[in-house]
């Protein structure tokens, strides 16, 4: 049986955990700690976790590298654990989705992320599912890379609570019945 990989992006280490731009890991970590999977293993420049959803053997992500560099790890993965790209999906943050938004989609472009930008480089193919975690643009004219590195307000943090049930319910829909339907659900506003 062939396995499903969810690579969650964001950085490494203590001083960017809760940062927007880290909330790929938030996302398959609420996965896992739904499912009971535990991030106990490494591979290489990833932590790992392993488990089932259903019927589904699956491999939860968070690559080690830096977003940046994203690519490596998720590439190093799917050759080692021989993921079909149909059977991946990579979770990353997006500038231009509001707060509280997903966008599912089965293929597609970087759209400036250099994260995603990486992941397609490294796989040689746009080829593989996606889904953009929306948080929001800077205020006023704070630079971008300034404000993926902050944390998210209490306020925020209340919306993001809904967020992460909604996409767990989207990755379990999209292991069992597929990116349409998963799409057809869940690319709306909270």
């Amino acid at each position: 049986m062939s396995r499903y990989l969810v690579a969650g992006l964001g950085n490494p280490g203590p001083r960017y955990v809760g940062t927007r731009h880290n909330i790929g890991f938030r996302c398959v970590e609420r996965v896992a700690d739904a499912h009971g999977f535990s991030f106990s293993r490494r591979h290489k420049n990833s932590q790992v976790a392993i488990g089932s959803v259903g019927a589904r053997s699956v491999i939860l992500a968070k690559p080690r590298t830096f977003m940046n560099n994203s690519g490596y790890a998720v590439a190093s993965l799917v050759s080692f654990y021989r993921v079909p790209l149909s059977q991946a999906l990579v979770i990353y943050d997006d500038l231009d989705i509001p707060l509280g938004v997903t966008r599912l989609r089965p293929c597609g472009g970087a759209g400036g992320h250099r994260g995603m930008r990486s992941v397609i480089r490294q796989l040689g193919s746009r080829e593989f599912a996606r889904l953009r975690v929306g948080i929001g643009r800077p205020p006023g004219r704070m630079d971008p890379s300034d404000y993926v590195l902050q944390r998210f307000s209490a306020d925020e943090e209340a919306v993001l609570q809904d967020l992460l049930d909604r996409v767990l319910a989207a990755i379990e829909t999209w292991l069992v019945q597929g990116i349409d339907e998963a799409m057809s659900c869940f690319n709306r506003r909270a």
